[in-house]
């Protein structure tokens, strides 16, 4: 019997039951949506006025940084009039949904950063996917599972809706396996309390109240076990930040953004390609299109400020291995008497105490970092590359060696570092413009405030310094000589585990991926960890043992297939959202008035998240742009600005 059976034979429960349930009868009575009516989107911007939707004048722009952010605001801006520059650091667009090559055996796949959910209330990303018509490069997973460790909880299923608050709650109520163990009493003062918070989110009202405190400590009041339980705590990881480190006014954010604040359900749309293919490659062909350039392998070398504003920017291109100098903090979770490490996830360096040198420990073959063995030589966890001392290649299927650094100077915890040879390219320039725009990860725009030269804003500066790294997180992608029996959704949510937080079957969303399962009888399964304690798994060797061991827990058939290929991405550069963060956190206008931010890191004036936040700050940051320059901005839309319970 599979669990859509399981479920559909629990006792029945009536609306009215549901809404007696969590103590909201009278809510219910007073809400102003229909059950059959599905409220619209919110516009957060739009322009009455007939203003011109192009320029009638050259203006440039050069963006620094094509993930989401970056990407979204070159489009935007090429199509508008303005000569734009797109800077990437990588060989590859994208940024956390780049895709990239890989090898296994004798075929390619293209490999990314881990499955990413499209939601439906994703309204300004997804109107980019309709503008380019590229919607059929997506499809609907219907609904999706969360499933619990050792049956402590009956899976839960989530199904696209169309009911906004508070009746997808009562939807949520009745067909939840676990309702009756949600453990809300609303005649408790502190059960009241969490409600009126959820259901009543406010920019700036809510983050004055709760940004102080973490989930934890929050969850440690009085907060209804079985609802943290079966969804506050596994969506609050999927936030990409641990829920001690996680500021309850983000939370809150993060629950009106996907659930509170929107009717579309919690169901949503997979690539049916990698992500690259399905929608980083497509706008970038729009922005080439529009008379865009855009350029991959940029390091940038100095941002030179004047007169109260960015005055120009030089960079290098061709190679990471630079003469530009960077600086890494020591990982104190990685501990040797023979060796010093700094950095963390796929960037790691290793020093021998007293050493002006240091020696890059990411593996030259596809980016895993390397190991020391007892016998001092570097062992590759993913493919077996080996290394010597010194970092030369020993054994393949790496081709070149290690990196070596210099150590130009300690301060505190950190050492800055620049390449021992560097490979200098022929081709390096200065670019002066009217915009800037830096759409980078926290760590590259903390790198390039590091950068700039001559009247650096303090003020700006100081709130860039301020933003947080969540803690890291890593996936591991698994080919198998065979497939298995599932009886969930295709990417479903884990909940008890030590490491895992979700599993996805690419063999069965994929066309690359079912392709190949087709042909060989196997199967492809990723596992995700959203932000895990570098203290347990200090290692990416660890992090594989036990990303092996819990998919055989999860999935027992597997303990008998042959592993025939395994990768790993594991990194440390998502947005940190830690408790006493949001006054302090940028905007993306900025006291420096050619210089505009993007990412998901930026304060957003109205609720988001995830990929939707990247794309919508990008998309905020080309609106600042075309405002100035007396030129129509583009509509902005969000969901539900507030909760309906608002204090």
């Amino acid at each position: 019997m599979n669990q859509l059976s399981r479920s559909s034979s629990l006792p029945s429960i009536s609306r009215r039951t549901a809404l007696k349930l969590l103590g909201v009868g009278t809510v219910g009575g007073l809400v102003g949506y229909s059950r059959f009516w599905k409220p619209q989107p919110s516009v957060f911007i739009q322009d009455s006025l007939a203003l011109p939707y192009r320029l009638d004048c050259q203006k440039t722009v050069v963006v620094v940084g094509a993930g989401l952010a970056g990407l979204a605001c070159a489009y935007e801006l090429s199509q508008r009039g303005f000569a734009v520059t797109l800077l990437e650091r990588s060989p590859n667009l994208g940024g956390k949904i780049a895709s990239w090559k890989i090898k296994v055996g004798e075929e390619e796949f293209m490999m990314e950063h881990g499955f990413h959910g499209f939601f439906p209330q994703y309204y300004n990303l997804n109107s980019l996917v309709q503008e380019l018509e590229i919607s059929d490069n997506f499809k609907s997973l219907e609904f999706y599972s969360l499933v619990f460790r050792q049956g402590q909880y009956a899976p839960e299923i989530f199904r696209p809706s169309h009911s906004a608050f508070p009746w997808n709650i009562v939807d949520l109520a009745i067909s939840s396996p676990n309702r009756f163990r949600w453990g809300i009493n609303l005649t408790k003062p502190s059960h009241w309390q969490v409600f009126r918070a959820i259901t009543g989110f406010q920019i700036p009202k809510s983050f004055n109240r709760l940004d102080s405190i973490s989930v934890t400590d929050w969850a440690r009041g009085g907060f209804p076990q079985g609802l943290y339980d079966l969804y506050f705590l596994p969506f609050a990881k999927s936030s990409l930040n641990a829920p001690d480190v996680l500021s309850t006014g983000e939370l809150l954010q993060f629950f009106h953004f996907y659930f509170f604040g929107n009717p579309e359900g919690l169901a949503f749309n997979g690539t049916r390609d990698d992500m690259g293919t399905s929608l980083v490659q497509p706008i970038a062909r729009a922005i080439a299109r529009n008379g865009g350039k855009i350029m991959t392998e940029v390091t940038i070398s100095e941002i030179h400020c004047q007169n109260g504003q960015i005055d120009y920017l030089t960079y290098q291109t061709g190679n990471s291995y630079t003469d530009v100098p960077f600086w890494v903090e020591r990982n104190p979770f990685l501990k040797e008497e023979r060796l010093e490490y700094y950095g963390a996830g796929d960037r790691v360096f290793a020093v021998k105490p007293g050493s002006d040198e240091a020696i890059s420990l990411t593996c030259t073959h596809q980016g895993c970092t390397v190991g020391r063995q007892a016998d001092g030589k570097f062992l590759c966890p993913c493919h077996g590359a080996l290394y010597d001392e010194r970092g030369k290649v020993v054994r393949g299927p790496a081709k070149r060696d290690l990196p070596r650094f210099n150590i130009l100077q300690r301060q505190g915890e950190s050492v800055q570092l620049v390449a021992a040879s560097p490979i200098l390219s022929p081709i390096g320039d200065k670019i002066q413009a009217d915009y800037y725009v830096i759409a980078t990860d926290v760590p590259g725009v903390q790198h390039l405030f590091g950068l700039m030269t001559g009247e650096v804003n303090s003020t700006v500066k100081a709130r860039v310094e301020k933003l947080a790294i969540a803690d890291p997180f890593a996936i591991g992608r698994f080919w198998f000589d065979r497939d298995f029996d599932w009886e969930h959704s295709n990417f479903t949510s884990l909940s008890g585990y030590q490491l895992t937080d979700s599993i996805t079957l690419y063999h069965r969303i994929q066309e690359q991926f079912i392709d190949w399962a087709k042909r060989t009888g196997g199967s492809v399964v990723e596992l995700h960890a959203y932000c895990y304690k570098e203290k347990d798994f200090p290692t990416q060797e660890v992090l594989l043992e036990t990303f092996e061991q819990e998919l055989y827990e999860i999935v027992p058939e597997l303990a008998q297939a042959t592993v025939l290929h395994r990768e790993l991405v594991n990194q440390k550069n998502f947005s940190g959202y830690p408790p006493n963060s949001y006054c302090d956190r940028p905007q993306t206008s900025t006291e420096i008035p050619n210089l505009m931010l993007a990412g998901d890191w930026v304060k957003m004036p109205f609720p988001c998240g995830l990929m939707e936040r990247a794309v919508s700050s990008g998309l905020l940051a080309a609106n600042e742009i075309l405002q100035r320059e007396g030129v129509h901005r583009r509509t902005i839309f969000s969901v539900n600005p507030e909760g309906l319970l608002k204090i």
